[in-house]
């Protein structure tokens, strides 16, 4: 008996020295307002943990003693906690606050409904100003080029002119909506996109694949929402000032003031670059030269039981030209030297108004005018687009299951210009183009059960050249449980015949326009398959975001480039055009501070014509079959924080003239960033960093740049293939490595912000 007594001594007082030595246990709950926050992210003591579905965690500590627990989640505000552990197993709950405001999470543009993003039968990519600051830019184009499948593209390398290609289908199959409204469109596809400040953006939402049910004609191959702040939840003051090793200037600033119910934002954004570079070698400046301002005002009125009321303009100047070196405006349209100047001049108007009655009516309306004063060496291209735009629609809910939406639209466009395409026929005098559209339509989002939603769309429009065109579509959402979901939709676009834009006409100054006959309205039929999973790590959390797409085209209208190198001739394709792939998003938050987001989109763009009984197959311009695109943030100490930021695109058939000794695909390349953000107190930022630090830049651009307005042409000896001058091969931008430094500013943060 004594020596049982001696080992069972000796034992318990094993298990005592083990369990003092042992590493405590905590665990957690993580909710807000009595329901649990799966995927929120703990750190305490350099570890970190993420909950699971239930909203649950579990971590080990080194020892006992008093700790600070950060927790943090999207979609609420993030909060420390001190707790004392000393005991071997705490357990603890946190309860986290909603944001108020968490825009980031409603989206309208799927459906014309503010609906959460997580429940819109249609997907939606939403982008915040947050994600631009990471790579400051000027303007909404560049800012584009960090959205996985969406590239916006320069079309000359002399007045860089560009688009913006969704899916790898050319700009004007992109509608470009500002608040709901279609102020971006034909003759401003190129310039208006340059011309919006980010100052006046809340977010951004991208709809890959036709929309023409909602939004009528242009819907093609996606739709480009900017949402503009609303002047209630704005800052007080806001402002990003910065340059370049380029000497590139932008300012960009608003503030916001008060008068009796109304509340007005004023912003203003001025860019300034007249720094001639010819880093190439080729005599013509790199980048164009540019000066533009541009000045908005947005009103948001307060009303009886919250209803709606708010008017924004907009007014944009322009002065933009490249060309030779040599170049100054005493040259603007003569043949010695050469040069593409560019004056443009912007007015937008657009209101909301929801009727004071029972039922929830709202009535919008948009009105632009754009004027074009521009010279292409010796082609001057004088133009002028008005554009009228009205809308009423029926929002209701019927019931639980039922959320209805009916409505009309009217829009009105004038477009007139010096070039055959606004002549009578006898090509004697000006013959404006006039347009009308009117359209209905109705959706009806069907809630067949907690996890099953089915969206059903249809839209007619009439149009006197091509009659009835009718656009429908269907949505299906399935929520299998809290992780994954999968969508599937079906729809139709159309695009009524606008051949006469700018972009087509800037594409190069010294092609001809030449229609091969008349024309017939293009149409697109398009499939989704979506898929959307969570994935809750120990020290990470994964969110992953996968999308099958197929389009099909006809009456697609396709320029020849290669018949007849002074020429773009444009017809109907004899034939059908496909777009397809895959695209893959995802987004990694580390228990760490390090945050990843990363996409791929793999594609095949393609037309096939039937010729003389052969088919043909012929690949798209500017429409590379891999690209992605990576933005990497490392917080540190003392609010210092690290982006990274790069874009990637495999090879993409070009437009190459006949015999060219240029490759007709480009290679492989990637322009990266990197930029170091140190946040003071009081909302100062400053920031500065290194713009395409690979410093790629395309070669050959400009085909005989030596003799702009092909006066050697016909020399058989030292131009036996007849080469002409053409400044479209473009892939890329031609500004090289550069420097930038800057600093930001808010005064009275908004609500939600994060």
């Amino acid at each position: 008996m004594t020596i049982m007594k001696i080992l069972t001594t000796i034992f318990l007082f094993c298990l005592i020295q083990v369990a003092a030595y042992a590493q405590p246990v905590l665990k957690g709950n993580i909710v807000s307002g009595g329901k649990p926050v799966p995927f929120a992210s703990v750190s305490i003591a350099g570890k970190g943990v993420v909950t699971d579905s239930a909203g649950k965690f579990k971590t080990e500590i080194v020892q006992f003693g008093h700790y600070g627990i950060k927790v943090s989640a999207a979609g609420y505000v993030s909060s420390i906690h001190h707790i004392t552990v000393v005991d071997a197993v705490t357990i603890i709950t946190i309860e986290l606050q909603p944001l108020q405001n968490n825009l980031s999470e409603i989206v309208i543009t799927g459906t014309m409904k503010e609906v959460s993003r997580a429940e819109s039968p249609v997907p939606v990519e939403v982008i915040t100003p947050k994600l631009f600051q990471k790579n400051p830019v000027p303007n909404l184009f560049e800012a584009m080029s960090m959205v996985n499948g969406v590239k916006p593209q320069l079309n000359c390398n002399i007045c860089n002119t560009g688009d913006i290609h969704i899916n790898g289908m050319e700009g004007p199959y992109t509608m470009i909506l500002i608040d709901g409204m279609p102020i971006v469109s034909a003759l401003s596809t190129v310039y208006g996109l340059s011309g919006i400040p980010n100052s006046i953006v809340e977010r951004i939402e991208v709809v890959k694949g036709p929309g023409s049910s909602l939004y009528g004609s242009e819907a093609m191959g996606g739709i480009i929402n900017v949402i503009t702040k609303n002047p209630i939840k704005a800052p007080l003051v806001s402002a990003d000032v910065f340059t370049t090793s380029w000497k590139e200037y932008s300012v960009d600033a608003a503030t916001k003031f008060k008068i009796g119910s109304a509340t007005s934002l004023f912003g203003i954004n001025y860019f300034n670059y007249n720094n001639p570079v010819d880093n190439n070698k080729d005599g013509f400046t790199d980048v164009t030269l540019q000066n533009r301002i541009s000045v908005f005002n947005k009103w948001s009125i307060e009303r009886k039981e919250n209803r709606l009321a708010s008017v924004a303009a907009r007014y944009v100047y322009e002065d933009r030209w490249g060309g030779e070196m040599r170049w100054n405006k005493a040259f603007r349209g003569s043949d010695s030297i050469y040069g593409e100047s560019i004056y443009t001049k912007r007015w937008e108007l657009i209101g909301m108004y929801q009727l004071p009655v029972r039922e929830k009516i709202l009535a919008q309306f948009s009105f632009n005018r754009h004027e074009q004063n521009s010279w292409y060496g010796t082609t001057p291209y004088m133009a002028e687009q008005q554009v009228l735009f009205v809308q009423l629609y029926w929002d209701k809910q019927f019931g639980e299951q039922h959320n209805f939406l009916l409505g009309g639209s009217y829009r009105y466009t004038l477009y007139d210009d010096n070039t055959p395409g606004t002549a009578s026929a006898d090509g004697m005098k000006n013959a404006p183009s006039y347009t009308p559209l009117p359209g209905i339509f109705v959706q009806d989002e069907w809630k067949l059960s907690n996890r099953h939603k089915l969206l059903m769309g249809y839209r007619y429009d009439y149009d006197r050249h091509h009659g009835n065109v009718h656009s429908p579509r269907i949505a299906y959402k399935w929520t299998p449980g809290k992780s994954n979901t999968i969508r599937a939709s079906f729809g139709t676009g159309y695009r009524v015949v606008n051949l006469f834009t700018e972009d087509h006409a800037a594409l190069t100054g010294a092609r001809e326009v030449v229609i091969a006959e008349s024309l017939n309205p293009e149409r697109s039929y398009n499939g989704n398959l979506n898929y959307t999973l969570k994935i809750p790590m120990r020290d990470a959390f994964i969110g992953l975001d996968i999308t099958g797409f197929y389009s099909y085209f006809t009456n697609k209208i396709v320029g020849d480039f290669d018949a007849d190198p002074n020429k773009i001739i444009y017809d109907n394709l004899k034939g059908h055009a496909i777009s397809k792939g895959v695209a893959l998003n995802a987004d990694i938050n580390f228990s760490f501070p390090l945050k990843i987001l990363a996409g791929v989109t793999y594609m095949k763009v393609y037309q096939v014509e039937s010729n003389s009984g052969t088919i043909e197959k012929t690949t798209q311009l500017h429409a590379p079959k891999w690209s992605g695109n990576l933005t990497a943030t490392y917080s540190f100490p003392l609010q210092f924080i690290l982006d990274i930021t790069g874009r990637w695109d495999g090879p993409m058939r070009l437009p190459v003239l006949p015999h060219d000794y240029r490759p007709e695909y480009s290679p492989w390349f990637c322009i990266a960033n990197v930029q170091l953000t140190k946040k003071f107190t009081g909302g100062f930022e400053l920031y500065g960093g290194v713009k395409n630090i690979f410093n790629f830049v395309p070669h050959n651009p400009i085909m005989r740049p030596f003799d702009p307005f092909d006066k050697m042409v016909n020399d058989p000896v030292n131009n036996p293939y007849g080469y002409t001058f053409d400044p479209s091969y473009n892939y890329a931008p031609l500004q090289g490595v550069r420097g930038f430094i800057g600093m930001r500013y808010q005064l009275g943060k908004k609500s939600g912000q994060h």
